[in-house]
């Protein structure tokens, strides 16, 4: 993917302008043309508020053939190879692209229900949700009326593009489209962070296809040394911790039952907010430990 800098975009002709963003918005290069019109652009912030601002001013039947322009989730489009090279990224990231032959049916029931009502497709920003959680936003939309569901279809279309945009353009601001999941572990028997303990993350899933997200290991603060997630919106769901406790005593000399009272420690939580920052603690003795959401 070519990346533009902000300065740049404000500069070229808008005929480049155009050529550079005018995937943004699904199959609808008319936005970034509008938003040529507007610069230059002091944030990045300012431009994608530009382009929303053209899609919201534009007539009604057009702004319909842009949502109408996105692919189901899971579609047709997406197994005959038809969606664009973003739509793809997208879809993938969250699994889409995955799905057994059952949750193809399920998911290819919940596009037609949601087509039948409302004459569009169901859009939503997948990086930002888990396969529980699309599924749960399928239940909960489907009891909107039209004017709601378009409404909906232009507020997910704006966080989809807000991350395109972000990866697209470098800009000293980022647009806030990304969150944190961090850790730290603190030995409250030996007085001390926690280094050296094996540290799982796992995305939890209803029908127990759990996922391992990140395995890692705790460094001398009893930190890790990247997030557990970063760089990207946090999907809703609920997930794992399970940090690798016995092993840690026993390496530091600590005498332990056979079998330990505690081996592997499990914190189970959820995340709503994916752009925030989740830091979801371990404090522990072997023989008892607690959390608290953290910052």
């Amino acid at each position: 993917m070519t990346t533009f800098t902000l300065d740049s975009l404000n500069t070229i002709s808008e005929a480049d302008f155009t050529a550079a963003l005018g995937d943004i918005f699904e199959h609808s290069p008319w936005v970034a043309e509008q938003a040529a019109k507007r610069r230059p652009f002091a944030t990045l912030k300012g431009l994608h508020d530009a382009m929303m601002a053209a899609l919201h001013a534009a007539p009604a039947e057009t702004q319909l053939a842009l949502v109408k322009a996105h692919p189901d989730l899971a579609g047709k489009a997406a197994r005959s190879g038809a969606m664009t090279a973003d739509s793809v990224s997208e879809q993938g990231s969250v699994g889409l692209d995955r799905l057994t032959d059952a949750e193809y049916a399920r998911f290819t029931r919940l596009n037609e229900a949601y087509q039948a009502k409302f004459g569009i497709p169901f859009i939503v920003c997948v990086r930002r949700h888990t396969k529980d959680s699309i599924l749960n936003e399928f239940e909960r939309r489907l009891t909107q009326d039209s004017a709601g569901a378009l409404d909906t279809a232009i507020s997910e279309i704006g966080r989809i593009t807000a991350l395109r945009l972000d990866a697209r353009v470098t800009a000293s601001e980022k647009l806030k489209v990304t969150g944190r999941l961090s850790t730290h572990v603190l030995d409250t028997h030996g007085g001390r962070p926690a280094e050296g303990i094996a540290i799982e993350l796992w995305e939890l899933s209803r029908d127990g296809a759990d996922r391992l997200i990140v395995r890692t290991v705790s460094n001398k603060d009893g930190r890790t040394d990247a997030p557990l997630i970063g760089g990207r919106p946090l999907p809703i769901g609920t997930y794992e911790l399970r940090f690798t406790t016995a092993a840690y005593y026993r390496a530091c000399g600590v005498a332990l039952p056979e079998p330990p009272y505690l081996d592997v420690v499990p914190i189970r939580f959820s995340i709503t907010e994916p752009e925030s920052h989740y830091h979801v603690p371990l404090v522990m003795t072997p023989w008892s430990y607690s959390t608290y959401r953290g910052s």
